[in-house]
Order: C-alpha cells, then sequence, then structure tokens
C-alpha cells in the first residue's frame, strides 16, 4: 500500500501530513482523517493503510504543525499506566492551544488539498477521527457541508461541538463511544441533541471499552472495539462516498 509524507500550505505555514492510497492507478474517494491527542505515529500510520486498503486515499494532517512536524510529540513506543501522566503534561498544553477556530482555519486547507490530489476522485469526501480528533471531524463536517458526505467520530467528545454545529451536519454520521466515557443517561442526551438537529446518525457505546479503545499503542486498546469500528465506518463511507 503506498505511502507518503505530504506538506500541505496552512493558513499558518506549511502542514506536514501522512498519506496512503491504494496502488492501482485509479482515483479513490478521499478521506481526511484526524488523529488523537497524541498525533501521526504508527498507530496512526496502520489506521490509514487499513482504511487505504479498502479503497480510500486517506489523509491524515498534523493538525500540531504550529509546533513543529510530526512527531511532535517525544512518545513511548507503548502508553501504559506509568507513561500517561508524562505523556498527558506534553500534549494538554497543545490540544488547549488549537482552538476552534484555528480547527475550522486549517480544515479548508486539508480539504482543497485532499480533493486537489491526482489520485482522488470527483465528488464528497469523508472525514474521521479519533479523540479530539472526532472533534474536529465534526467541526469540519458541519462547516463544509458542500464538500463532506460522512463523518465519524471514535471516542470522541463530540457533543462538544454543540447544537449549532449539529444543525449544519448535512453528513451521514457515525460516532462511537468508550463505554467509559459516556453512560447511557448522556448518550440519550447527546442522541436526542442529534434528532433535534435532524442528523442522519448511529450513535452507541460500544460495550466494555475505554477511552482509545482504536489505539494499538496504548493500555486503552480494545481489539472487539477496533472491529466494531471498522464494522461502522467502513458501511458508512461506501453508502456516502
Amino acid at each position: 500500500m503506498p505511502s507518503k509524507t505530504l506538506l500541505i500550505p496552512a493558513p499558518d505555514g506549511q502542514a506536514d501530513a501522512f498519506a496512503a492510497f491504494p496502488d492501482d492507478g485509479e482515483r479513490h474517494p478521499g478521506v481526511l482523517m484526524y488523529a488523537d491527542g497524541f498525533g501521526i505515529r504508527p498507530a496512526l500510520r496502520e489506521l490509514a493503510l487499513h482504511l487505504a486498503s479498502h479503497g480510500y486515499y486517506v489523509l491524515v494532517p498534523n493538525y500540531f504543525y504550529r509546533q513543529g512536524p510530526a512527531p511532535v510529540l517525544e512518545l513511548p513506543e507503548f502508553i501504559g499506566a506509568d507513561e500517561r501522566p508524562g505523556v498527558f503534561a506534553q500534549v494538554m498544553p497543545l490540544i488547549e492551544a488549537h482552538t476552534p477556530e484555528l480547527v475550522l482555519r486549517d480544515a479548508s486547507a486539508y480539504l482543497d488539498f485532499l480533493t486537489a490530489q491526482p489520485e482522488v476522485s470527483a465528488g464528497p469526501v469523508g472525514v474521521t477521527g479519533y479523540c479530539v480528533g472526532g472533534l474536529h471531524a465534526v467541526r469540519t463536517a458541519a462547516a463544509h457541508p458542500d464538500q463532506v458526505a460522512a463523518v465519524a467520530g471514535f471516542h470522541a467528545p463530540v457533543g462538544a461541538a454543540g447544537p449549532e454545529s449539529f444543525a449544519r451536519l448535512t453528513a451521514q454520521a457515525h460516532f462511537g463511544h468508550a463505554a467509559s466515557d459516556l453512560t447511557p443517561e448522556t448518550l440519550g442526551e447527546l442522541n436526542e441533541a442529534l434528532d433535534a438537529a435532524g442528523v442522519s446518525y448511529t450513535s452507541e457505546i460500544y460495550p466494555g471499552t475505554i477511552h482509545g479503545f482504536t489505539m494499538a499503542d496504548t493500555d486503552s486498546f480494545d481489539a472487539d472495539g477496533l472491529r466494531r469500528h471498522w464494522e461502522r465506518l467502513l458501511p458508512l463511507l461506501s453508502r456516502a462516498l
């Protein structure tokens, strides 16, 4: 599966990005993938490569590019209980500095770049993301309803996007929540807000999972949760793109 590192002209410099796509000489639907707060690293590249193997051009931008090229953080190979406090001490200031305004400024550049790639077919794109990247995905889809036809977020605080973003969502959506992140009651409140906004969506708690369940380089990883994630994401993209 071909992959390469690219530079995206962005509002405040050049954002480096990882891209993966099928090696068949054909054009394929584009998918913008937002990493979790730990950024681009081998675990994220593997997710992008797997998605690309199903017939998509996948672009993973380093949305912390203002702080430098990826890897912005010096991460251990495996993030467990002992490593987590030190990693979060590094990553939280970056997440807090990456405001919704910056997310939206960058999103236009990412989408323009993605759709201009010669390997990307004409038509709408998908946006997916993990943890805070799922929130970025929702905000991107809401701001670009004419371009984004599918949006997904996994163990993501999508409720923080708020009713105004939900009201602008025209993309088909799936949200897969960790059991440690939402109670059935808070899931119901989120789904009521999506219903009120008229969003076409599925939104569910993945049983037995904790926050970060898709990330194979952390102690939060759950193989069944990752499998369910693919079982939801791939049909969504197939329907919408």
